[in-house]
């Protein structure tokens, strides 16, 4: 059953300012593990992986019903790729299973999370 859907787009110029204007944003948004990632890229693909998670985790926060802050913050989320490049939460704080989609164009991020608990019998 569906316990809660977050949808998040964001401009990833705007990412990219953060990031140069605050270098603590890398490590207030990504976990260690994320941050060893993104540390092996460079230039465009850099602001799309931070631009991803940034909105995945807003997206995550939308789905609880919460938003950022004290019942979910940035680093109680940590997202990986798969063998095959797709995303998922290897840790999150919601008791059933968290879905992830990231898509990107030249300029913008989109992310949509779906949240879901036991068989609809909960």
């Amino acid at each position: 059953m569906i316990y809660g859907t977050g949808i998040d787009i964001t401009d990833l110029d705007r990412v990219a300012h953060a990031v140069e204007a605050q270098p603590v944003f890398l490590t207030k948004v990504l976990t260690p593990a994320e941050v060893a990632i993104y540390q092996t890229m460079s230039g465009s693909r850099a602001v799309e992986f931070i631009g991803g998670r940034w909105s995945a985790k807003e997206s995550f926060s939308k789905a609880m019903g919460t938003g950022i802050g004290r019942a979910v913050g940035f680093q109680d989320l940590e997202i990986l790729d798969d063998q095959a490049g797709r995303p998922y939460f290897n840790r999150h704080p919601f008791d059933g299973a968290a879905f992830i989609s990231i898509s990107h164009t030249a300029t913008m991020v989109m992310t949509q999370v779906i949240l879901e608990k036991g068989n609809g019998n909960d």
